[in-house]
Formats: structure tokens, sequence, C-alpha cells
């Protein structure tokens, strides 16, 4: 993560509750502008970066019975 997003981070932190729900609003809001391969490309970013992340230690494996447990568990 970068400086400038990390300040923009606390700062949007620092911001009451419902300004900062207008503010996740706006940004989410602001992705589906996107192009696909735009889109595609930020998929397939955080793909990479989650695999790097496993590979590396930083998260563990989880089994495809306990995704789909807790999937299930979430529609419910």
């Amino acid at each position: 993560m970068s400086l400038n997003l990390k300040q923009c981070e606390a700062n949007a932190l620092k911001l009451a509750p419902k300004d900062r729900a207008v503010l996740a609003e706006r940004l989410i809001s602001s992705l589906d502008s996107l192009e696909e391969s735009e889109m595609e490309q930020l998929w397939l970013d955080e793909a990479e970066r989650r695999y790097k992340d496993y590979r590396n230690g930083k998260i563990p494996a989880r089994s495809a019975q306990d995704v789909l447990r807790g999937a299930r568990a979430a529609i419910k």
C-alpha cells in the first residue's frame, strides 16, 4: 500500500460513520464504470496477490468443503 493510500485511509477512518458510508458507496460505484478489461485486470492482480500471500505462508489454505460450508452458512 502506497503512503498516499495509507494517508487517505487514515483520514477516511476519522470520518463520522455516515460520511464513511457515503464515501464507501461512492468508491464502490466508481468501480462500476470501469471497462471489462480493467475489471478483469484488477481481479487477476488480486488473485496473484492472494496466491503470493499463500505461497509465502501469510494466509492458510482452506479445503473446498470448508469454503462451501461457510458460503452456505452466509446465505442462510
